[in-house]
C-alpha cells in the first residue's frame, strides 16, 4: 500500500499485494523446495532452500510486521517451535526469568529440558515488577520472557515496565501476545524486543493449522541465531499452512472484535452467578491488573477468561460435560467456542486450580452460549 491506513485495513487486504505476473490478489502457493543459482553459482534472488527462504512465507511475515509495528518477522511450524527458537538462540549459562504461570507446554520445556542444555531459568510472579527487578541478574540475565494475558488465570503483566526493568539489567523482553494478538495490544511499541504468536490461535483463527511466528523490534545478531535456529532446527512452516494463515488474518480484526464483546458480556453475566466461584477476565474492574490491562490492551479485553466453579473439581468437571454449544477441546481462538478443565489437561505439578474452567470465547451469538453454560452449570451442581 502506498499510503497510511488502519490496521484493520491492512489486515483484511493483506497490505494490498498483488501478485505481479497474475494480478491475483490471492497469493499464490509456492511448492518447491530449491531454487535455481545462476550461471556464476550465486544465488541472487535471494532463495536457497524452502526451509528457509520460501516466498510463500513473504507475505505472511509482511503482514505481521505491519500489524506489531517490527522489522523482522519469521514463521514457525508451531507456537512451541517460535517459542523455544527464542531460548535456543541465546547461550549456555545464560540466565532467563518466566512467569510462574504461562503456557503450560512451554513452561514444561523450560523446567525440564531448556535445563538440561544450561539456561539458567527462573520462575516468578511476573505481575509483581518488585519481584521482577530482584530476578534480574545484571550481566547476567539475558531474557525475560513475558506471557500477558497468561494462560490460564489471565495475569496481567506490565510490559513497558517490564521492557525497562530488563533493559536496565542488560536483559532483552519477549512477550507471548497469543491471547491479545495484534487488535490488542503490540508489545513491541511499548518496548518489547520480541513478540511470539501461537499463530494456532487468533492469527489463523479456524482451528486448521498449527503456526507460530516472531516479530523482532530490530535486525541484530540475535535474531539472525534465532532464524539460524528455525532452519537447522527445521522448525519452518509449510507453503499451505502459510497460505491459510495469510487468509485467516485478513479477518482477525473482525473475529477478534466480536470474542473480545462477547467475553465480556458473559463475564459480567457469570460474575453473579450463584454457581461460580469467580471469573477471571481483564476486562472486569475487579479483577487484579484490570487498570494496567485497560492501558496496554486497546479495543477489548479479549476472548479468553475463566471461571472458578463452586462445587471443587467434580462439579467442574461435570459442568464441562453438560455443554451442548460449547466444545470440550484445547486450543482457543478459533471461530467456535471451546471449554476446558485446564488441570486435567496439565496434569501433576499444575499451579491451576482443580475447580477452574477455562473458556474460549468466539463468534456465535452470545445468548446461545450464555444459556448453555447456565444449563452445564445447573447440571453440573447437580450430578
Amino acid at each position: 500500500m502506498d499510503k497510511m491506513v488502519m490496521p484493520e485495513t491492512t489486515a483484511a487486504q493483506a497490505l494490498g499485494w498483488v501478485d505481479d505476473a497474475t494480478k491475483a490478489i490471492s497469493p499464490a502457493i509456492h511448492t518447491s523446495t530449491t531454487y535455481v543459482r545462476d550461471a556464476d553459482n550465486q544465488y541472487r534472488s535471494g532463495r536457497v532452500y524452502a526451509r528457509d527462504h520460501n516466498p510463500s512465507f513473504d507475505q505472511a511475515e509482511a503482514v505481521l510486521c505491519e500489524l506489531e509495528k517490527g522489522s523482522k518477522a519469521a514463521l514457525f511450524a508451531s507456537g512451541m517451535a517460535a517459542a523455544t527458537a527464542v531460548f535456543m538462540a541465546l547461550k549456555p549459562g545464560n540466565h532467563v526469568i518466566a512467569p510462574k504461570v504461562m503456557y503450560w507446554s512451554l513452561r514444561n520445556w523450560l523446567a525440564n529440558y531448556a535445563t538440561q542444555w544450561g539456561l539458567q531459568v527462573e520462575f516468578i510472579d511476573m505481575s509483581n515488577l518488585d519481584e521482577l527487578k530482584r530476578a534480574v541478574r545484571l550481566g547476567k540475565t539475558r531474557l525475560v520472557w513475558v506471557e500477558t494475558p497468561a494462560n490460564p488465570m489471565w495475569t496481567i503483566t506490565d510490559i513497558a515496565a517490564a521492557a525497562e526493568i530488563a533493559r536496565a539489567g542488560g536483559a532483552m523482553l519477549a512477550v507471548d501476545s497469543t491471547t491479545a494478538s495484534p487488535v490488542l495490544t503490540r508489545p513491541l511499541t511499548l518496548g518489547a524486543d520480541i513478540v511470539m504468536h501461537s499463530a494456532t490461535k487468533y492469527l489463523n483463527g479456524h482451528s486448521d493449522v498449527i503456526a507460530g511466528a516472531l516479530v523482532a523490534r530490530e535486525d541484530s545478531d540475535y535474531w539472525q541465531r534465532v532464524k539460524a535456529v528455525r532452519a537447522q532446527i527445521g522448525g519452518t512452516l509449510g507453503p499451505f499452512e502459510a497460505w491459510l494463515l495469510l487468509r485467516g488474518m485478513r479477518t482477525l480484526f473482525l473475529r477478534v472484535s466480536a470474542a473480545c464483546k462477547s467475553a465480556q458480556i458473559l463475564a459480567e453475566f457469570l460474575q453473579g452467578h450463584e454457581l461460580v466461584e469467580e471469573v477471571l477476565y481483564p476486562g472486569l474492574a475487579s479483577f487484579p491488573g484490570h487498570e494496567i490491562a485497560a492501558k496496554q490492551m486497546n479495543n477489548g479485553f479479549g476472548g479468553m477468561l475463566s471461571i472458578r466453579v463452586k462445587g471443587g473439581e467434580a462439579a467442574a468437571i461435570a459442568t464441562a460435560a453438560h455443554v451442548d454449544i460449547w466444545k470440550r477441546a484445547t486450543s482457543l481462538g478459533g471461530v467456535e467456542s471451546l471449554i476446558e478443565h485446564r488441570a486435567s489437561v496439565e496434569g501433576a505439578n499444575t499451579p491451576v486450580p482443580f475447580d477452574l474452567l477455562r473458556l474460549s470465547v468466539d463468534i456465535e451469538n452470545v445468548d446461545d452460549l450464555i444459556d448453555d453454560l447456565d444449563q452445564a452449570l445447573m447440571r453440573g451442581h447437580r450430578a
